[in-house]
């Protein structure tokens, strides 16, 4: 057994309770105005604090994860909302791309079309021509 003035390994206190003492020992005050910003934290700030102080805390803890839930299921109607409206949104694209892409496919056969027409009159004209040549000739050799 160590004597009063000794110290050994396990006489010595943890970080967690020269913590513990260190938070205790600040105004309760000063403590509430902090933030906390990790579990140790928080454990450190609790141990200095009373039952009823525990009990006000952990109501108003379970009003904020109320108030989140009720937040969360409120955007995730929103985001499901914007999901369909997104998919509406997407589907009349497609139709419309679809529409375009016809509109401008049968533009495109159009001038095609024309292209033929204007071939097949340019040839027309060279074969009319070529006949009446044909014909002159075969009256000239008559």
């Amino acid at each position: 057994m160590a004597d009063w003035g000794d110290t050994t390994e396990q006489d010595k206190p943890s970080r967690e309770e020269e913590a513990a003492v260190a938070v205790t020992a600040r105004s309760e005050s000063d403590s509430d105005d902090e933030l906390v910003h990790s579990l140790s934290q928080l454990k450190e700030k609790v141990r200095g604090l009373n039952k009823a102080k525990l009990d006000e805390l952990l109501l108003t803890l379970m009003d904020e994860c109320y108030a989140i839930n009720a937040e969360n299921c409120m955007l995730k109607d929103v985001c499901s909302d914007l999901k369909k409206d997104i998919r509406k949104l997407e589907h009349k694209m497609r139709s419309s791309n679809v529409k375009d892409l016809l509109c401008i496919k049968t533009l495109a056969l159009y001038k095609d079309l024309d292209k033929l027409k204007e071939t097949l009159s340019m040839t027309e004209e060279v074969f009319n021509t070529n006949l009446s040549k044909l014909e002159n000739e075969s009256l000239q050799l008559k």
